[in-house]
C-alpha cells in the first residue's frame, strides 16, 4: 500500500502539481548537478542533489558538526594497530523502489564491498565504464591505503589497511564513499546501460529522485522506508537558479525556501525581513587561485610568489566578501586545528613583485585568469575578482585574459595537467581534518585531480603523508605547521580569502542547521 501511494504522488508530482495537503519544500539551488554517482565528483553543486538527498554512508557527521554518527554501520572497532577497521552493518536498511528498479533484498555486505571495489579494482566493469575517473578516491591514494576489504558475514564488513590512517574514519563519512545497490548495478550491466547508474540513482537515502530537468529542477519524493524513519517533507525540490538576486526575489515572493550563497551586499536588506531568517557561521573554507606549476613561467616559485604580491587581496575583501570574510595566508581555515598562526603572508608590494619579475627574466607577461560561473561559499563573485585581479597584474606589465566555461567544463579542464592560466576556485572541508586540504588539494596523488595547481614537491608531500599515519594528535600538528611553511614558500596558490557562510530561509522552515562542510542537507527539516 506504501509503495502504491508513493507511486501515486510522483506521477502527480510529475504533471506538475502536488498533492494535496503534501508538505513539498523548494529549495533555489546555485546550479545543476554533473550527475548523480557521487563517487564521480568533488562539488558541493553534486554532493547536494546526489550524496545528501539520495544516498547514506557506513558512518556520517552529526547534522551541523564533523562529529560522526552511526549509519548504515550500526557499530565498529578499530583493532590496537590501527589496521584493520570492522564495521557491523543494520539490517533493515531498504534500497529506493522505483519503476526502474525494484529490490529483492535489503542492504548488505555485498552492496558495501560493490561501492569501494568499483573505484580501485581495474577490472571492475565500472571502473572501467568510468575509466577510473574517481576524482577523490584517488587524491586521497584510497586505492593504496586499502589492502582488501573483506566480507565476514552478510552484516559484517572489514576494510584491512596497508598502514594506519589517522583520518580514514572521517573519509568514509565523505560523499564519494556513498552506499549503492549491487543488485541495481547488476542489473544495468546486464542491460549493457551502465551510464544509467549516472542519471537513475539508487540509494537509500531520506528522498528518492523523482524526475530531473537539466538547469531547471530537481524533483525528490521522501524515501517511506528510510531507517530513521519517514522525513517531515512529503516532497523536495530542487529549482536551478544560478543568479543570486533571482534567488532572492524567489525568497522574497515565496517562490522557494532555502537559497544558498546569497550576494554579501544582500544580507544587511534580508535580516531587516520580517519573512526571512539568516543563519550565519565562520566557513570551513578557503578560495584560491592556483597556478599551473607545470608550465613556464608558473613552474618558478619566484614568479608565483611576484604575482601574489601584485594582487591587492584586502580590496578583494571589501570589494568581492563585502568584509564577510578574512584574507587568507595558508591553505587551511584558521578555526581548524593544525593551522599555522605564525606563518607571515605575502605582502602587497606591486614595486617590489615587478622587480622579482625582472630579477626571474620574465618580461610582457601574458596568462588567463579562470573566473567560476558560479557562486560558493568560498567565492561570491569569481569574475569581480577576476577582474580585480587583472587591474592590479597590469599594474606591473602582466596582461591577463579572463576566461570562463559552463561549471561542469570549468572543472574538468581545470584539472588538466596542460591547463593554461591561473584558475580561480576554492574548497570546503569534507570532514575537519588537515588531511582534507593539504593532501587532497596540494598532494602528489591529486595532480591530474583535484590538485588544481599540478604541484607535486616531495618535501611537503612527504609531511602530509606521513601526518596520515600517526595517532598523536600534537605530532600531526608539527607535521601539518611545516607543511604550511613549504607551502608558503613555494606558492603554488595565491590563498585568497575565508569567508563567513550565510543562509537565508523563509521563517516557517524548521529544523534546518547550517553545515560547516558546506553541504545542505534536508533531512530532519519541516515546514510550520
Amino acid at each position: 500500500m506504501k509503495k502504491t501511494l508513493l507511486a501515486a504522488s510522483v506521477a502527480t508530482m510529475m504533471l506538475g502539481a502536488t498533492p494535496v495537503m503534501a508538505k513539498t519544500l523548494v529549495f533555489c539551488s546555485e546550479g545543476s548537478p554533473e550527475g548523480f554517482d557521487p563517487s564521480l565528483y568533488t562539488t558541493g553543486t553534486t554532493f547536494d542533489a546526489a550524496s545528501k538527498t539520495i544516498y547514506n554512508r557506513l558512518i556520517e557527521f552529526k547534522t551541523g558538526t564533523t562529529e560522526l554518527r552511526p549509519a548504515i554501520a550500526e557499530s565498529w572497532e578499530v583493532s590496537d594497530d590501527g589496521m584493520e577497521v570492522t564495521f557491523h552493518l543494520r539490517d533493515d536498511i531498504e534500497f529506493h523502489t522505483t519503476d526502474y528498479f525494484t529490490p529483492s533484498r535489503p542492504l548488505n555486505a555485498d552492496d558495501v564491498l560493490y561501492s569501494f571495489r568499483r573505484q580501485m579494482e581495474e577490472d571492475n566493469a565500472f571502473y572501467q565504464h568510468n575509466s577510473g575517473n574517481y576524482e577523490y578516491f584517488n587524491a586521497m591514494s584510497m586505492g593504496e591505503l586499502i589492502d582488501e576489504i573483506v566480507k565476514v558475514d552478510d552484516h559484517t564488513v572489514r576494510f584491512v589497511l596497508t598502514r594506519p590512517e589517522a583520518p580514514f574514519l572521517a573519509n568514509l563519512a565523505m560523499d564519494f564513499a556513498s552506499i549503492h545497490s549491487k543488485e541495481y548495478g547488476d542489473q544495468l550491466l546486464e542491460a549493457g546501460t551502465p551510464e544509467r547508474a549516472n542519471r537513475q540513482p539508487i540509494g537509500t537515502g531520506p528522498f528518492q529522485l523523482v524526475g530531473y530537468q537539466e538547469d531547471a529542477v530537481i524533483r525528490y519524493a521522501a524515501n517511506p522506508d528510510y531507517f530513521r524513519n519517514q522525513q517531515p517533507l512529503d516532497n523536495l525540490v530542487f529549482a536551478i537558479t544560478p543568479d543570486a538576486q533571482v534567488r532572492y526575489q524567489k525568497l522574497q515572493a515565496g517562490e522557494c525556501h532555502v537559497m544558498p550563497y546569497p550576494n554579501p551586499s544582500d544580507i544587511d536588506e534580508m535580516k531587516q525581513d520580517d519573512s526571512l531568517q539568516v543563519l550565519e557561521e565562520p566557513g570551513l573554507n578557503v578560495a584560491y587561485l592556483a597556478y599551473n606549476t607545470r608550465q613556464e613561467p608558473f613552474d618558478d616559485p619566484q614568479v608565483r610568489k611576484a604575482l601574489n604580491m601584485a594582487i591587492n587581496k584586502e580590496a578583494i575583501i571589501e570589494a568581492v566578501f563585502q568584509g564577510a570574510g578574512e584574507v587568507a595566508k595558508n591553505p587551511i581555515p584558521p578555526t581548524m586545528w593544525g593551522y599555522n598562526e605564525a606563518i607571515e603572508d605575502d605582502p602587497y608590494d606591486p614595486q617590489k613583485a615587478e622587480q622579482m619579475l625582472e630579477d626571474a627574466g620574465v618580461e610582457d607577461l601574458e596568462m588567463n585568469i579562470w573566473a567560476m560561473p558560479v557562486q560558493r561559499p568560498y567565492m561570491p563573485n569569481a569574475r569581480r575578482t577576476a577582474e580585480l585581479m587583472q587591474a592590479d597584474l597590469s599594474q606591473i606589465g602582466v596582461d591577463a585574459e579572463i576566461v570562463t566555461y559552463e561549471w561542469g567544463e570549468y572543472l574538468k579542464r581545470a584539472s588538466s595537467v596542460d591547463r593554461e592560466g591561473a584558475v580561480i576556485l576554492g574548497w570546503t572541508g569534507d570532514n575537519g581534518d588537515p588531511d582534507n586540504f593539504l593532501a587532497v588539494l596540494l598532494g602528489c596523488d591529486g595532480v591530474g585531480g583535484a590538485n588544481r595547481a599540478q604541484w607535486c614537491h616531495e618535501p611537503f608531500d612527504e609531511l602530509v603523508m606521513e601526518a596520515k599515519t600517526l595517532s598523536d594528535q600534537a605530532e600531526r600538528v608539527e607535521r601539518y605547521e611545516q607543511a604550511q611553511a613549504i607551502f608558503k614558500e613555494q606558492a603554488p596558490w595565491n590563498t585568497l580569502a575565508h569567508s563567513v557562510v550565510f543562509m537565508p530561509l523563509r521563517k516557517e522552515v524548521t529544523g534546518y542547521t547550517i553545515d560547516p562542510l558546506g553541504g545542505h542537507s534536508f533531512e530532519g527539516v519541516d515546514l510550520k
